[in-house]
């Protein structure tokens, strides 16, 4: 099996490995522009061989994900070896997933990442030239169609991110925020599962003008209190856009998130749920929250914010 474009072909016992982080996306009105990296990670380990495609799977997903080119990481490898103008004879691939499928947490986002990412460390042992932070964002992006989730788990920490459609199709850019210090992440996880694709449908084709006011309103204020104002939370994290329209997919999140906030507790869905995300200046929920959420099947975790992916010939970058 060979991968990547007609290039120079890859010789066999290159290894290279990433490690690369969950991600929040939205924040609430930040719809399909605001993400967070959360430090929750997936790793891969790629070797380069003489012929054909292995692939493994530990952690999440192991049993349920496809273990053939069909797997995502492989396609991003496939399209990272492209962009690299190099090709691979036959590729052994092992992934130790660690963030949870189908939960809103960017693992999709953060399987086709650290796919590209490890192109950087097997072109790296070559004389190729690896791709840049703006290829990355720019590949991932496309696999994802939308750049929230791909450039937090590309840049790490908070983002801001847009498509630019003047070139007739969609050049994705992020940049960072510094987020606040004094800001703590919690994650609410449930058993449950909800596919993107299946929530997007129930999003309106058009919005009133008054719903895009307020959007608009609440997520520039939202970089504010981000980045410097953590007291506005509440109110910058306020969305009518597509959580209320989410609702009927996942009642229990729905039910838990008007809980958190009655408690003055800023969370949202994490991208398009059923895990919630809240943000706040206390370092740890109240127990009666706590207990309500593990009562009804939610994991609460306190959350660091994620890195960057990180790559590197060799077997790992963990830890």
């Amino acid at each position: 099996m060979e991968t990547g474009s007609a290039g120079s072909v890859l010789p066999a016992g290159l290894v290279a490995s990433a490690t690369v982080s969950a991600s929040s996306a939205n924040l609430g009105p930040g719809f399909d522009s605001l993400g967070l990296a959360l430090q929750l990670c997936d790793e891969i380990v790629v070797e380069t061989t003489d012929s054909g495609l292995v692939v493994t799977v530990e952690g999440e997903g192991a049993g349920q994900v496809p273990l053939g080119p069909e797997h995502l990481v492989v396609r991003a490898i496939q399209r990272g070896l492209q962009a690299a103008g190099v090709c691979a004879a036959g590729l052994t691939v092992r992934c130790r997933n660690d963030i949870p499928h189908s939960r809103g947490l960017g693992s999709s986002a953060a399987a086709v990442v650290s796919g590209l990412a490890v192109v950087n460390g097997l072109v790296a042992q070559t004389d190729s030239a690896p791709l840049s932070e703006t290829q990355l964002i720019q590949l991932a992006s496309e696999f994802e169609g939308h750049p929230d989730n791909a450039s937090a788990a590309v840049l790490g920490g908070a983002v801001v991110s847009w498509a630019d459609r003047t070139s007739g199709r969609p050049d994705y850019s992020a940049v960072p925020l510094r987020l606040h210090p004094d800001i703590h992440l919690f994650a609410a996880i449930p058993e449950e599962r909800s596919s993107t694709a299946e929530t997007r449908v129930l999003l309106p084709a058009q919005v009133s003008h008054e719903d895009a006011r307020f959007n608009i309103s609440r997520v520039a204020l939202l970089v504010v209190a981000l980045t410097q104002r953590p007291d506005l939370l509440m109110a910058a994290t306020e969305d009518v856009l597509h959580q209320p329209q989410r609702a009927s997919a996942m009642p229990s999140s729905a039910e838990y998130l008007r809980l958190l906030r009655r408690h003055k507790i800023a969370a949202t869905l994490s991208g398009a749920g059923p895990s919630l995300i809240a943000l706040g200046t206390e370092p740890e929920l109240p127990a009666e929250v706590v207990e309500y959420g593990t009562a009804n099947g939610f994991m609460i975790r306190k959350m660091a914010v994620g890195d960057g992916v990180r790559w590197k010939p060799g077997v790992t970058v963990a830890g």
